[in-house]
């Protein structure tokens, strides 16, 4: 660093020994950008630019932006650059992200040239956008008036509206954003950064400009790089490029606090429900508090702590007196961080509106008598643990650390640029709090900020049916005054703006153009694919599935009992055992103790249902019921001991409890079908052909929700039934001959784990069972699933396999073609939808769905094209070395131990050898275009079967009906 000090001061170096870094805080002299270096030995690389952007109204414009400057640079002048490294690049993370005061844009590469090309192309993306030169950018990714000839009917369209169509359809996505605006009125956070439908439109191409040469400036930058590389090669290039060119520019950018309160605000919003749901228990009840500032990171650590264990913890003491006076079906809530301001809330779901006293006098005699009485010290030592456990951990799934450490720090560095390291040195916080369980401060901090504190809302957030249809009439009245008193040649200028638009999408990238984005070759892809760690060992007669990875000390358990013997009506009550387990009262535990002694020992136990392809196993896959946990190496033996207090003790007769558990799946159910609609409408359509889907679809899809409701409906009637049935299917599935293990860590640890299992062996059930099994009830329905939202999830779905045709790595080099290249451009960018996937699995199984599309059978015509494109599909050696880059990306992405142990023990259960995954590498690496053609016949095949499934708006589904076998309504 010192070798650059006369381009950049040196504010602060420090070592960070909890994320074994050392962190350099700098400033860029000339332009004042700020710069912050974390160096490590961490090989997964990390760039992040990120600008303090305040918006001053609902527009979206931050977020079109965000979009927008992706879509070309003075260095890079294609039209989507971003598509084309994805295309073309080994990164393990390229996105950006717009949050409420601030656009972050970063990278993530293990590959040093790699990194470099991801860096270039985004400093030059934000500083250097194409967006001057080209409204077309604007009109594509923001809004535009769409008009195809002088007589239809005039529409709006956009990548981010309908993006924001589908987010503001979400209920819950609507109570954020309210809560929000109820809490910070006057400051940028009562505004929606991602764009209100309703406002989107007002947004002009000036204004779009203005916000980008206000807030993109270097001044107003936070650059962040992370991991192994030569930081003054980085830096020079950072200066010499980009920000040498820059004056320093002072920016209004500061968050302001927004001004306290002299009273708790009441307020009451309105969401839209579709016109068979029920407006009884349908309301959303808030509690909201304005907690500090996210400078002070022992606060809000500690406020972390006190959502777990008063709110978030089943058995927590707020959570429980709330559903035991019926207030509401499902009650959370959660601290939220990321702002300057964090603020915590407690929200009851399926509530009435006459219940708002009753929330909020129950909440605060509650919390009155924890002030009193003090906090369990087990909930606190728990909660401690069991954030303090995943701090360590660092175990982030796909998401790179450094990005998440990244992301992190701006949450202190954004609002005081002089303090950027307390987001990753928090085990002094930890062990501060731990000292503070019984010292009344966490009960201080309850009577400062929830009790005595009047910087809040009680928000009430009621049904309405009809309000999307409303809103849709509103803007299409709207949008026809507005055409009415048009001349005839605006007209004209419309119809001429919507053509352009088209060709401009449509246009060709020149050659030329193509070759500025830099990238690598094929010999920089190794041949080798990467290893499975599996090791056959057996106590007595069943498998312990070893996988020998350095862990850091930390074991991954996997217990999985095998589910083919389970009788049909039991099906869904599988899936309800798995929430019940380890949720209600055991033999020595309240399910308040039970969880939170679990947290205090160890980093956490669940259930879950594993489903493996596997076309030799009796049902040509393998359903498993697994109870997995992770602990330090020295709880291995109290995480047996809890999993048995789990198993054998669990106190299934408890039908309060019961109850309580079906209705928060059944709320939580609903919700996530419609805002995982692309995954829902896959799953449902592929469930028409496939057994192994349709067993998930019991389990997991519309029909299992659609079980819930019914369950919860008549829970009086069934209450003994059910716990007659999970009774059973303890007995069915907890038995030796069941059990498979899978333990992932050192070897030295064998022994331990041996003798736990032995030991659990002896305890699991032996009695005669019968076992009838199940037998998928397939059949195709094409259905189109009505909702209150405003977009549409459009899937269609089929089997390759069933024409006798095979799978070849080739295929995962069509799925990027096709969902950057064919799909994307026609889906996404012409069609105006926020997202478009397929898919190919190695058992035949293929899917193509749109996400947040305004259009239905328009994207289905497209699907029907994909063939012919296939058949026409060229690309010179360059672009189908871009191809393979791209594929092979995701497949060599860094997995963490983990995340080793689980694809091992996946390979193993599914048949897939090491043979078979090198041969399918090979297969991507030495594609020739011709490989690529010869894949039409498998789409061909998969469209064939016209297997259709669309989860969308009332409107939509009923006007494109005759696509459809059967029309009926999501929520039952």
């Amino acid at each position: 660093m010192k070798d650059y000090e006369k381009k950049y001061q040196l504010l602060r170096e420090e070592k960070l020994e909890d994320i074994h870094s050392t962190g350099y805080l700098l400033q860029h002299v000339k332009s004042k950008a700020h710069v912050l270096v974390i160096a490590n030995d961490d090989e997964n690389k990390v760039f992040n630019i990120s600008f303090r952007t305040r918006p001053s109204d609902s527009t979206g414009v931050a977020h079109i932006l965000e979009h927008s400057v992706l879509c070309g640079s003075k260095n890079f002048p294609l039209k989507d650059p971003f598509v084309e490294l994805v295309k073309g690049s080994l990164n393990t993370f390229l996105n950006a992200m717009t949050y409420p005061d601030k656009t972050c844009y970063p990278v993530a590469s293990c590959n040093d040239q790699d990194f470099q090309n991801l860096v270039h192309v985004y400093l030059d993306a934000v500083f250097s956008p194409m967006i001057y030169e080209c409204p077309e950018i604007f009109r594509q990714e923001g809004w535009s008036y769409k008009l195809e000839k002088p007589e239809d009917e005039l529409t709006y369209n956009g990548v981010v509206y309908n993006e924001m169509k589908g987010a503001f359809s979400s209920s819950d996505e609507v109570l954020e954003r309210k809560i929000m605006d109820s809490l910070f009125p006057d400051t940028t956070y009562g505004w929606e950064s991602g764009g209100d439908p309703e406002h989107i439109p007002e947004l002009t191409y000036e204004q779009f400009l203005d916000f980008h040469r206000t807030y993109y400036h270097p001044s107003n930058s936070f650059i962040y790089f992370y991991g192994n590389m030569d930081f003054e090669e980085k830096l020079r290039f950072l200066d010499e490029e980009y920000l040498s060119k820059y004056e320093e520019l002072k920016v209004d950018s500061e968050i302001p606090l927004q001004k306290e309160f002299s009273e708790v605000k009441s307020l009451t919003e309105k969401y839209p429900i579709a016109e068979n749901e029920e407006e009884r228990e349908n309301t959303y009840l808030s509690f909201n508090r304005v907690v500090g500032t996210a400078l002070d990171a022992k606060l809000c650590t500690a406020f972390e702590i006190l959502d777990y264990a008063l709110l978030s913890a089943p058995g927590a003491p707020l959570k429980k007196a709330l559903l035991d006076a019926n207030i509401g079906k499902d009650i959370y809530g959660s601290y939220e961080d990321g702002i300057y301001q964090p603020y915590f809330s407690v929200i009851a779901k399926s509530s009435d509106p006459e219940k708002m006293e009753d929330f909020q006098r129950i909440i605060r005699e509650t919390l009155e008598q924890i002030v009193r009485d003090g906090i369990d010290p087990k909930a606190l030592e728990a909660g401690i643990n069991f954030y303090e456990f995943r701090y360590l951990e660092a175990d982030y799934a796909s998401f790179p650390k450094g990005l998440i450490y990244g992301l992190d720090i701006l949450e202190t560095w954004l609002y005081e640029p002089g303090q950027p390291f307390d987001a990753v040195q928090r085990r002094a916080v930890y062990e501060s709090l731990k000292g503070e369980t019984q010292t009344g401060y966490f009960e201080g901090l309850i009577q400062k900020y929830l009790l005595d504190n009047t910087h809040g809302s009680s928000l009430m957030l009621v049904p309405k049916k009809g309000l999307t249809q409303e809103k849709d009439h509103q803007t299409a009245e709207k949008l026809a005054a507005y055409k009415a008193q048009l001349t005839q040649d605006e007209i004209e200028d419309l119809v001429r703006k919507t053509r352009e638009l088209k060709e401009y999408q449509e246009a060709s990238e020149l050659p030329e153009a193509l070759k500025c984005i830099p990238m690598l070759s094929r010999t920089d892809i190794g041949r080798e694919a990467g290893h499975f760690f599996n090791e056959e060992c057996y106590v007595e007669d069943t498998l312990l599935l070893w996988h020998d990875i350095q862990t850091n000390g930390i074991g991954y358990l996997d217990l999985q009992f095998d589910l083919a013997g389970i009788s049909q009506e039991l099906l869904p009550y599988v899936s309800l055992l798995k929430n019940v387990l380890g949720y209600v009262d055991t033999q020595n535990y309240t399910y308040g103790e039970l969880f939170n002694e679990i947290n205090a020992g160890s980093g956490g136990i669940n259930c879950g249902i594993k489903v493996y392809e596997n076309s030799d196993a009796p049902l040509g896959y393998l359903p498993m019921f697994g109870v997995r946990a992770k602990a330090l190496y020295s709880q291995i033996p109290f995480v047996f001991q809890m999993i048995q207090e789990i198993l054998f003790g669990s106190n299934l007769e408890d039908t309060k409890r019961l109850y309580e558990i079906i209705a928060q799946g059944k709320s939580r159910g609903e919700a996530s079908l419609v805002s995982n609609g692309h995954g829902t409408a896959v799953l449902r359509a592929t469930s028409y052909d496939s057994p192994m889907a349709w067993f998930q679809e019991q389990i997991a899809g519309i029909s299992y929700v659609h079980f819930l409701e019914n369950l919860e409906k008549n829970f009086d009637q069934r209450k003994e039934q059910t716990v007659e049935n999970l009774k059973q299917l303890l007995r069915c599935i907890f038995r030796p001959e069941n059990l498979k293990v899978s333990f992932t860590a050192q070897a030295d640890q064998k022994m331990v784990v041996t003798e736990q299992v032995y030991n659990l062996k002896k305890k699991l059930y032996t009695e005669p069972v019968e076992k009838p099994g199940f037998c998928a009830a397939c059949a195709k329905k094409n259905e189109g699933f009505k909702t209150a939202g405003q977009v549409q999830y459009v899937a269609q779905t089929g089997n390759f396999k069933k024409a006798g045709l095979e799978y070849t790595g080739a295929l995962s080099i069509l799925k990027v073609a096709l969902s950057y290249e064919y799909l994307w451009m026609n889906v996404r960018v012409k069609g105006g939808a926020y997202g478009c996937m397929s898919g190919f699995k190695r058992n035949g199984e293929g899917y193509f769905v749109s996400y947040r599309d305004p259009n239905l059978k328009n994207t289905l015509e497209i699907y029907q094209g994909i063939p012919a494109y296939i058949r026409g599909f060229q690309c010179d050696e360059r672009n189908m070395t871009k191809y393979i880059i791209g594929t092979i990306s995701a497949k060599d992405a860094p997995k963490t131990p983990q995340m080793k142990g689980a694809v091992s023990r996946t390979a193993y259960y599914t048949g897939t050898t090491q043979e078979m995954v090198q041969r399918e590498r090979e297969q991507i690496l030495d594609a020739t275009v011709e490989d690529i053609q010869a894949l039409a016949p498998i789409v061909e095949a998969i469209l064939s079967q016209n297997q259709i499934c669309v989860v969308g708006s009332e409107e939509a589904i009923e006007r494109e009906k005759d696509v459809f076998q059967e029309v009926k309504h999501l929520i039952s």
